[in-house]
This record gives C-alpha cells, structure tokens and sequence, in this order.
C-alpha cells in the first residue's frame, strides 16, 4: 500500500476514536438536521458577534459585520480550499494556526473530517468550538464517502412596526398660517424580503428588497421608484478556466489593506485585539447588506492572466443620495453625499438618487505560493455635479470637485508566523486641496505558542481623498489622522486568555466639533475564562481619551474628555437546551474639569431549545444621567437582522424571539420588544418622538429553502 494511502488509513481510525471528544455541532455535519441547523444558526452567529463586541466601539459598521458572518455561516469555508486570507477573514484563527493548517495540508493532505483539526498543531479545542459554524470539508473522497458541496437557495419575507404612533405618522394639523408641518408619505410598516441562491467558489445570484418605516412603494419608472424603496441585485460566477469571479450587480472588493477598496465585513479596534487589525485578500465580493451606500453596482472580473498574476477589471455606475444646492453664481452642485438610507419626507426625496457617480479602476496582483502578495490598484471616481462640502473651516480640506483619482500599492508577506502587511496610496483631483497621501503598515506574529502580537501605524493626510476605503482608523473615513497601535493575546493556560491593547492617534487638522487640531489615546483590557464547555466569563475594560469642543456660556474651548466602559460577563449552560446570560456593564464620560455623566445597565438572558422551537429572552434594567453615558448592549435578532441599541435614561427593556422549524423547508421568527422609560414621558424625538413613555416593536420572519 502507498504511504499516502496509509496515512489516509490511519487518519481515518484516529478520527473514529476521537470524533467524539468534541462536543460541538459544526456548520454542515453529516449527523446535523436541517431542524438542528436552523436552530444553531442566529445562535452561533450571535456568540461570534458578542465575542468580538463585548463593549460597543466606534467607527465600525456593524450591520456588514452581521451580514458577513451570517453569510459565512450559510456558505461555511471548505478547510481543503479556503485560502489563508479567508480563512483569517474569520478572525478566529492566529498567525500560528494559520501557518500550523497550511504546513498539515501540504504535508499530510486534504482534511477528512473538520474533527481532524484536533490533529493539526497549534489547534486547541476552544479555537476549534468557534471555528466549526463557520468551516466545512466539502467534495472530495475521505472517510465517509464523497461529500458533495451544498448549494444555499432561500427566500425570506419579514416585517416590523413601532406599535405606538410616532409623530412622523400622526395627521397634519395647520398651524396659524396654515402651513401643513412635515410628515412621513408613507406608512409605519418596514418590508424586507431577499432570495439568494449560492454555491461556495461556483456561483452566487441573490435580489434584495427592502421599505423603511415611513417610506412608499411607489413604481415610478421616471424617477427610478420600482415598487421597494430599496432594490439590491448580484449574479457571480467563480472559478471558470482562468475566470477565477466575474460578477454583475452589486458588489465591494476587499484589496490590500483598503485604503483604496474594502468590503464590509472589516473590523479595527475590538476584542480581538490581534487578529482585527489587518485586512485580509478577499476580492470581490457581492453586495447584500441593508446599508444603502458604500457599494458599486456594475461589473466586475478578475481573470488569471498568468499562474501567479491576477487582473481585476472595475466598473461601476451609482445614484448617490446627496445635498443639492446652488452656489454665488446660480450654479447647481452637490453639498455632501447621504448615507442613511431614509426617504421618507419630501426633502429626503429631493436628496434620493440626485447625484450620478461613475467609477473605472483596476487592480493587479501577484502572489506567490500565498507568502507573498504585491497589489497596485487605481480607481478613478466621477461625479456628474460638482460636490463642495459647506463653508465651514474643518470643511476646508475636503475633496472639492467632479473627479478623483486613488492609486495604491499593496504588499503582504508571510515569513513563518509573521505576517508584514502594507499599503501606500495617493489621490489626486483638479481642486485646490484634492491632493493627499495615506499609507497604513503593520505586523502580526505568533512569538510563541501563548503570545500573539499586532503593531500597526497609520498616517492619512488631512487632503487624502479616496471615497470607497476602510482601512484601519481611529475615525469612520481614512482622512486627517495619524496613530500608533499595537494589541497582545496571552493564553495563561487553555482555559484564561488576557487580551488588550493601546492606541494613540493625533489629528492634524480640524474635526466636525472639534475646533483645532487634537490628539488622543484609548486602551483595552480583557480576561477570558473558559473552566468547562458549557460555562464561561470575562471581564472587559475600556478607557478613551479624546478632545472635543464645550461651550460653558458664551466661552466655547476644545477639552479633553474621558469615556471608561466596564463590562462583566457570564454564560452558563444548565442542562442540555437551556443557557443563561448575565451581564452588568456600567460606565461614564466627562469633559475636563465638569461633572461626570455616569450610566449602568444589568441584562439577563435566557435560551431555550427544544426540538423544532428554540426561544430566547431578556430583561433589562437600565439607567443613564443623559445620552453621553448611554450603554450599548447586543440583542439577539430574528435571522439576518441586527439590534445594537443604545440603553439611556431609566428604565427596562425586555424582548422575547421564537423561532420554530416547521419542516425541512419552512422557518418562522417573532419577536416582540419593549423599552419603558420611568423618567420620561416621550420616547425619541422630532418626527420619530412618541407620546409616551414606552416603544413597542413587532417583528415577524419567514425563510422557505428550497
């Protein structure tokens, strides 16, 4: 018999030993029920998203995260293909196992079982219990026959309300004049529905619809209005011959470190303190967030011109959301671009598709056996009215004009367990100020088999333009800052991790509400204990210092201010189906030399699972001085959904979520959530402000697969 052979041989009675050590349900097991699955995933899903957000930080764009993972879980990586990139695009894995699981299937070959991981240096079990939702083995010949890769073909239809009327859907009353006041022109229902029908690395088409809450479904061709407000679309084909992704529709590209293009799911400073700070390879990939901006819509393709050098071909056409105005001399231009999404009033309508931008770029890389990767990339940004920030002096480096050009080039370079990782770019227009450059460097590195290691520094000019990045950055844009990062992981002892990390940043020029130029730091601390598979507790601190404009009468100044977070955590399984939740998180902000606003929250939750039904629950009790010390606190959501809310003033939230399997095909969700306030006798504010002390959401979700 062939050495290769017997390996397989004696792999496959190693794996029958010890299948059963690990007592966790992965993605896509042979032994899972579809019932099983269903239930697993928003609960998977949810444990990633706490995990890495046990306090909430700024500058991240949750939604894409939930949506990436979400999608990640439905489509799980094939250990035997997944690249190193997609594989660290999990953020679950260290610079260590990455390298340990390249070396085990170069040496020892495909992977049989995803329980084989318990075989490949470096993996411990912990690890390998958070990677399972999100990884698979797919088709190839192994132990238990051949496994076929499954394809994802689904519909979901959902629907949610505020049940307390809000004065945006309350009826116009004139006023002395007889002015009629601003109300929203549609109803208070929100619809969504999306339809995807995938295979992992072969094929992709999905449609999405969505209406917010105040907005019509109105079909009205000449105004582009299809019925939806919201109307998202991809069809994707992968590895075709030297095709490796040809996509049409909605898209984002995730290149080099995205100073020039990055896709959603990317995340900076959090509890993963490593391995978030990089980003990884991913090309492009389809759009399918409920976020109404940040994304291209055109084509795409990327082709294997040689064994080692890929060619990326973009082009893409958008109606951006955008302030329309005239300047001194009757001119019509475009003041700044909307991201929320919302039209449902006449002005926010007025602002809906106004502007037209046009995007052409390229991309070329070279990699080489996945140690070294080079990258340039060039996107040249058109817009058919001329944009001009406001008059304001933080405004004053702003890009001004009709076109932008971004170059950049990229390097990764994987010596052992380190990763060097690199991007420099510069962007160019005709306007005074529309030259700048940004450039982002780092490393990370196993130093030992307990310690992880990440530096990263960053400087982007105060006049760096480049509309579609998202590399790491104190700020939500790569504009105006300069700072320094690192972050360590320290595994005491397989069941305590120590975890933090401290990042100073300066910001050269002015900022909206601060102004003159600042500086500031922030640090993280965070202690993980994991005594047995069904409890686990950690401890999390966060301390940011910042400055910001405060006006005391009629003097107004730039001070420092202090935000602390505290959070406390527990996660207990009581018998098999039923797990607890306990969390008290508290904390405070303060101007210099002013009093502090100080804010708690104390959260209970609940699961239960039970054959075809799984429920969960909480209550909350909650209280804040005002807004500065509100408290962000995850909620579990029907599939697909996100809930991050800000708990302020005093009060308790509660929320109850069924899912229930009715057969192979069919899901049902509801969930019904409650805020009452005992300090306040309205809830929100201006159109969206109630009459009463409380506000009550009804949600309801339906997913066929087919």
């Amino acid at each position: 018999m062939p050495s290769y052979e017997r390996r397989r041989l004696l792999r496959s009675v190693y794996l029958l030993v010890t299948v059963g050590s690990l007592s966790v349900t992965p993605a896509h097991s042979q032994t899972d029920t579809p019932v099983r699955r269903n239930v697993d995933q928003g609960l998977d899903i949810s444990r990633s998203i706490q995990d890495l957000f046990p306090v909430q930080t700024e500058g991240i764009d949750y939604q894409s995260v939930f949506d990436a993972l979400a999608q990640l879980h439905a489509n799980p990586l094939d250990l035997n293909k997944a690249a190193r990139d997609e594989l660290a695009a999990t953020y679950l894995l260290s610079e260590r196992q990455l390298s340990s699981l390249a070396t085990y299937r170069a040496e020892v070959g495909d992977l049989l079982s995803i329980y084989e991981l318990q075989a490949v240096p470096d993996f411990d079990v912990p690890t390998i219990r958070r990677l399972l939702p999100f990884v698979t083995v797919g088709s190839q010949s192994g132990l238990f026959g051949k496994l076929p890769t499954s394809t994802d073909n689904y519909l979901i239809v959902r629907y949610e309300q505020v049940l307390e009327q809000q004065k945006g859907f309350a009826e116009a009353t004139p006023d002395k004049k007889g002015n009629l006041p601003t109300r929203y022109l549609g109803d208070a229902g929100q619809w969504y529905a999306r339809y995807r029908y995938s295979r992992p690395r072969a094929f992709s088409v999905g449609v999405t619809l969505e209406k917010d809450p105040g907005e019509q479904l109105k079909w009205h061709p000449s105004t582009r209005r299809y019925g939806a407000d919201y109307f998202s679309f991809h069809a994707q084909i992968q590895n075709r011959g030297k095709w490796r992704n040809l996509l049409l529709g909605d898209y984002q590209l995730q290149i080099g470190q995205g100073l020039v293009l990055s896709a959603g799911f990317v995340l900076g400073k959090s509890a993963e303190t490593v391995q978030t700070v990089r980003r990884p390879m991913l090309g492009a990939r389809p759009y399918t967030s409920l976020t109404e901006s940040g994304y291209l819509r055109g084509v795409t393709a990327t082709y294997a011109a040689h064994p080692m050098i890929d060619v990326t071909l973009i082009a893409a056409s958008n109606r951006r959301d955008a302030n329309m105005s005239t300047d001194s001399l009757g001119n019509r231009i475009a003041t700044s671009l909307q991201t929320s999404g919302l039209h449902r009033t006449p002005s926010e309508i007025d602002d809906q598709r106004s502007l037209l931008e046009t995007n052409l770029g390229m991309h070329i890389l070279y990699h080489n056996r996945q140690q070294l990767q080079i990258g340039m990339t060039i996107l040249r940004t058109t817009f058919d009215t001329f944009l001009r920030k406001r008059d304001q002096p933080y405004n004053r480096y702003e890009f001004t004009g009709k076109q932008n050009l971004v170059i950049g080039i990229h390097g990764n370079y994987i010596w052992r367990n380190w990763t060097l990782f690199s991007e420099v770019a510069w962007s160019s227009g005709s306007a005074t100020y529309s030259g700048g450059f940004g450039a982002v460097g780092g490393a990370l590195a196993s130093l030992t088999k307990k310690l992880d290691l990440a530096l990263v520094l960053r400087h982007y000019d105060r006049n760096f333009h480049s509309f579609y990045s998202n590399a790491f950055s104190e700020g939500t844009r790569t504009i105006n800052e300069t700072g320094a990062y690192a972050g360590l992981k320290y595994t005491v002892y397989r069941k305590m991790t120590l975890s933090g990390f401290v990042d100073y940043v300066s910001f050269p020029w002015l900022k909206y509400l601060v102004d003159k130029p600042s500086n500031g730091f922030d640090y993280l601390v965070q202690v993980r204990y994991t005594p047995n598979r069904k409890t686990a507790f950690y401890g999390v601190f966060h301390e940011e210092h910042k400055q910001k404009n405060l006006t005391i009468g009629k003097v107004k100044d730039v001070v420092r201010t202090t935000r602390r977070s505290y959070a406390l955590n527990a996660e207990y399984t009581l018998i098999r189906g039923f797990s607890l939740r306990s969390r008290l998180q508290w904390g405070s902000f303060v101007y210099a030399g002013q009093t502090p606003s100080r804010g708690f929250a104390l959260v209970q939750d609940a699961t239960l699972d039970h054959r075809r039904l799984s429920i969960s629950g909480r209550f909350a009790l909650f209280g804040t001085d005002d807004y500065d010390s509100r408290q962000y606190v995850y909620e579990r959501d029907v599939l697909y959904a996100f809930s991050f809310p800000a708990y302020f003033d005093q009060g308790i939230r509660h929320y109850i979520l069924c899912q229930y399997t009715l057969n192979r095909h069919l899901d049902v969700w509801v969930r019904w959530a409650r805020t009452d306030l005992s300090n306040q006798s309205t809830v929100g504010s201006d159109l969206d402000q109630i009459n009463a002390s409380h506000k009550t959401e009804v949600k309801m979700q339906a997913r066929w697969k087919f």
